[in-house]
């Protein structure tokens, strides 16, 4: 039994600790907010804002921590790697490599070196008739501060700029060409820079243009371009000397080809890993756990491929949470309720409901469930009554 310090106390790390805890060790979690989920649940929890390195450090030191693992957002890994500086815990790339990857210029510059497919990099000069194109922060996440520039509003790139800067830590932005398709997630597991198991997941945002929010296991993907996508990840384990774990590649594809569009190394949130172990039967979240704790891969077979759906119930602008109506019959999986009927819920991406899982028995069932999810049509949230004089403008769409 080892002492290990889980670098989140988000819901969505509630697998990695649960995990954890099932393989014998006392579980420490760090984070600033006493209101999360593992926060309020965990005696082992600590106080901490776990961007302050020194505060963590002392912690470690404290609690005789052994392993360090990150949670499920960049900046827990982030952190995870700048206390890895020397070398000391397992399964955490060096702060370089982790830049390279969290970095959107630094990856689409290394991607163009090794030829791996990614939207073409433009500068303000440089967009000429490409349109339309993308401005991005070049470091922050959930969608923040990105905005599609069309040719008929090219005169609002500076407006596009000067917002992503705002959510850019480092006050920097990228302009790139705006690729379209379909989005899919590409979810690898890698063991000396070889892919032992991998999973596609297609997704779709619908409360937001920028934040995934429905989503669900694909077990017809073009066996062609996921051969292409695991020689993808191998080239970045060589190059990047990347430690063994997972590797998440977020991509678009329209016909034949794609376009990688972020990658990171640490575990999806919203619960993605419950998506994939209730779809598949496969241990997602130990895999996850096991590089960080010095252990092998444990790959464990399975012949499951049920038909789930996952949806993080969110909306597009601020409401007061009062219930959810279904209007369509659903086989519910799994609830995760995240808000209270009272609270106040702030749009996609500050603001989730509740994660649901809901399955279905035939694929004719499945995809009219997931396309009327798509469409917004299976449910409507309503605002708190006492609430509804300082929100009288809310409609539900």
């Amino acid at each position: 039994m080892s002492n290990i310090l889980l670098i989140d106390t988000n819901f969505s790390s509630v697998p990695i600790y649960n995990c954890l805890v099932r393989l014998g060790h006392s579980v420490y979690v760090v984070g600033s907010n006493p209101k999360d989920c593992l926060a309020k649940c965990v005696a082992l929890y600590e106080k901490i804002d776990y961007s302050n390195l020194n505060k963590v450090q002392e912690l470690i030191k404290k609690r005789d921590i052994k392993y360090i693992v990150p949670g499920c957002n960049d900046r827990s890994y982030m952190i995870c790697a700048a206390l890895n500086h020397d070398g000391r815990y397992p399964g955490i790339d060096t702060t370089q490599t982790t830049a390279t990857i969290n970095n959107k210029e630094k990856f689409r510059r290394f991607a163009q070196k090794h030829c791996l497919p990614v939207p073409a990099l433009l500068s303000p000069e440089e967009i000429g008739t490409q349109w339309p194109v993308i401005v991005k922060p070049v470091d922050a996440y959930s969608g923040r501060g990105i905005t599609i520039i069309q040719e008929s509003d090219r005169d609002h790139l500076s407006i596009a700029a000067a917002r992503a800067i705002e959510f850019s830590s480092s006050k920097t932005y990228i302009i790139e060409d705006y690729v379209q398709g379909q989005l899919y997630s590409h979810s690898a597991f890698i063991q000396r820079g070889q892919v032992l198991i991998d999973y596609i997941v297609e997704e779709h945002c619908t409360a937001n243009p920028f934040v995934v929010d429905t989503s669900r296991v694909r077990y017809d993907f073009s066996q062609q371009m996921l051969m292409k996508l695991r020689e993808n990840v191998r080239t970045m384990a060589k190059e990047l000397n990347l430690q063994d774990g997972l590797v998440h590649t977020q991509l678009i594809v329209k016909g034949k080809d794609y376009w990688l569009i972020e990658v990171t190394r640490r575990c999806p949130g919203d619960l993605y890993s419950q998506l994939i172990e209730l779809s598949t039967g496969t241990n997602y979240a130990e895999n996850y756990v096991r590089s960080f704790i010095d252990m092998p891969l444990a790959i464990l077979s399975s012949n499951e491929s049920k038909l789930i759906m996952r949806h993080t119930i969110s909306q597009p602008i601020d409401c007061i949470l009062g219930f959810i109506k279904f209007h369509t019959p659903l086989q519910i999986e799994r609830l995760v309720p995240i808000s209270s009927a009272g609270d106040k819920v702030c749009a996609s991406p500050a603001g989730r409901i509740a994660v649901l899982f809901a399955k279905a028995d035939s694929v004719n069932e499945f995809n009219n469930l997931f396309n009327a999810t798509l469409e917004r049509k299976i449910y409507h949230v309503s605002p708190d009554e006492y609430a509804r004089d300082n929100y009288a403008h809310y409609t539900i769409s």
